[in-house]
């Protein structure tokens, strides 16, 4: 659905995008993730056809942004950070006029209308006007507006941006609904969001890709738990050696072991998954295994990707804000 081969963006000397390559399937909900001044919005900019790119291609459903950009434009929805709202109109005639900017036929726009705000839950306040509703409702009203033609391809640029606990759960539900039926790409920093919602996450650095994977592989890519019981056959140092002689595994640390049962922190040399081979060690040396999880959040792979706790922010430039 999305194909980004090469891509590069320049601002004079700058270089905000770096020769990235990516590619999103139909259907999937991809987070697209890194540090301010990393080529988020630049990257989104130039898929949703808003500036050209300096060199490489990108294609959205078939089509280049460079040569086709009014083809891809009927196939986006784009959701900016701040959604671009009419606050004197009510939500109804609002949704309307965006329905007629995007070239729908006269005949299916009511229908249009009340199919986006029902999907985005706005329908209860279909008569208000936009100035006088919530932050959440006013987020609900521009994810109608960025649906109503029924895009391919939906981008959204911090949707719960400043939204309340109670209107990012709902806001997320919304989205997780839009799954499938639209190819999304969520750009966010609140991490535990794209572990909620994304299956995928493509991450970006000083301009460069530097990790494409599913959350699950980069959650579980290196430290784990584990937990076992050897019955008083063997001391936690004992089996601290025992896990230490597994192949590719790098460090094994002692991990508040009490009540009979063993626990250690287990990490896999370069990002190797060592779990199945120490799940056979345990078993082979006659302990029960009682547990083995995950050790490592998306934070802490995010920012040991892209070394975002240790380096400076970079300089923002014109049309780079995030």
């Amino acid at each position: 659905m999305i194909q980004v081969t090469g891509l590069s963006k320049k601002y004079a000397n700058y270089v905000a995008v770096d020769n990235i390559s990516f590619s999103v399937d139909k259907g999937d909900i991809v987070g697209f993730l890194g540090p301010n001044g990393a080529g988020k919005t630049t990257t989104m900019r130039v898929l949703t056809c808003f500036m050209p790119p300096t060199s490489g291609t990108a294609n959205v459903a078939g089509f280049d942004v460079f040569e086709q950009p009014f083809e891809v434009k009927k196939r986006i929805g784009y959701l900016p950070e701040a959604p671009p709202l009419y606050p004197e109109m009510s939500v109804a005639d609002y949704l309307t006029f965006v329905a007629r900017l995007k070239g729908l036929p006269n005949a299916e726009i009511p229908d249009r209308v009340q199919q986006a705000m029902k999907k985005c839950s706005v329908a209860d306040v279909s008569g208000k006007l936009i100035s006088k509703l919530s932050k959440g409702y006013r987020q609900r009203v521009g994810l109608a507006q960025a649906i109503i033609h029924n895009p391919d391809v939906l981008i959204l640029d911090e949707p719960t941006s400043g939204l309340d606990p109670k209107q990012i759960l709902e806001t997320r539900d919304l989205i997780r609904g839009l799954a499938g039926e639209h190819t999304i790409i969520l750009s966010t920093h609140i991490l535990p969001e794209v572990e909620a919602i994304c299956k995928k996450v493509i991450i970006i650095s000083k301009g460069r890709l530097v990790k494409t994977d599913s959350v699950e592989n980069l959650k579980n890519r290196s430290a784990f738990t584990i937990e076992l019981s050897t019955g008083g056959a063997a001391d936690a140092t004992m089996v601290r050696q025992k896990l230490e002689q597994v192949a590719n595994v790098s460090k094994v640390l002692d991990h508040q072991s009490s009540g009979g049962r063993l626990a250690f922190d287990v990490e896999g040399l370069n990002g190797s998954d060592v779990r199945p081979e120490i799940a056979r060690a345990v078993v082979h040396a006659g302990w029960n295994l009682l547990e083995m999880k995950s050790s490592t959040t998306l934070e802490e792979v995010f920012l040991e990707l892209t070394g975002a706790n240790q380096a400076a922010p970079e300089p923002v430039t014109v049309g780079e804000q995030a």
